[in-house]
């Protein structure tokens, strides 16, 4: 690379710019797969899948919650959230619950960290068969997001693959400043996208009081925000992860456009279907 300014630092922000689209377009599958009755959905070529996550839902349900992704040089772990940008958060009761899987002291959403605790030990297990040398990419949209954000810290103080590249899109806050303070200690190289239309990137608030209750509970998020500033009319407009994909595609229209040319249906429109709230 050279110096501040120079070619290299252009490459590299072109390189992750290009990321960044790739791994929308993979978000976009995990909803695909969620509504497939039969868990189908289209791989891109030279990857394949390695396993498939499962996780219990809020009501208590087992549902696919995304899937692990390999090729010859990198390994994707990715996460499915909701399209929805309505009551999903609101209705969680989002009290804390201490995050077990760092030393450091410090607190998580306590429906977010039991869906990923849900899901936790077939995810561990599947790395646990895979080549640490390869690179690990963990990303997740809205929900997915922060199941992803919590997976990327726990991989990288419990696994071999200790530095994983994390990817979000639309994340809601995960945890409190602790959580956001100790994450990057762990996870190095992190990319959140957020538009600032987007109301599930405000969420929960900083500061959470729960109904008729005086104890208040504190959330940050995690550092490296890449933001946005897209607007389409509406809150559901402001958050799918079609939106997300269709503004990150304008910042390298050339790739975006032979990318799914060559994967046909892998990139996600704005009509694609609405996941169950």
């Amino acid at each position: 690379m050279e110096g501040k300014g120079g070619i290299g630092v252009l490459s590299v922000k072109s390189d992750q710019e290009k990321r960044a689209i790739f791994l929308a377009a993979v978000c976009g599958q995990t909803y695909a797969q969620f509504n497939n009755p039969d868990g189908l959905f289209v791989v891109p070529a030279n990857y394949s899948v390695a396993d498939v996550i499962e996780a219990k839902s809020i009501t208590g349900v087992w549902e696919r919650f995304g899937f692990i992704l390999d090729a010859p040089k990198e390994i994707i772990i990715a996460f499915r959230g909701t399209s929805s940008a309505g009551n999903w958060i609101s209705d969680i009761i989002a009290s804390q619950k201490n995050f077990k899987y760092v030393k450091e002291p410090c607190l998580t959403h306590r429906g977010f960290t039991s869906i990923y605790a849900s899901a936790r030990s077939r995810v561990i297990s599947a790395l646990s068969g895979m080549s640490p040398d390869k690179t690990l990419y963990i990303t997740g949209h809205s929900l997915g997001a922060a199941l992803a954000t919590l997976c990327a810290i726990d991989v990288a103080a419990n696994t071999r693959f200790v530095s994983p590249i994390v990817f979000t899109y639309g994340s809601p806050r995960v945890g409190d400043p602790a959580f956001a303070k100790v994450f990057p200690k762990y996870v190095r190289n992190s990319w959140r996208a957020c538009n600032l239309f987007d109301v599930v990137t405000h969420a929960p608030p900083p500061v959470y009081k729960l109904p008729k209750r005086e104890k208040k509970y504190y959330y940050s998020h995690v550092p490296a925000s890449s933001p946005l500033t897209f607007q389409n009319g509406s809150i559901g407009g402001n958050h799918v992860i079609s939106s997300y994909f269709a503004e990150l595609a304008k910042l390298q229209p050339q790739f975006a456009e032979l990318m799914c040319l060559a994967n046909p249906g892998f990139c996600p429109v704005a009509s694609e279907p609405k996941p169950v709230e």
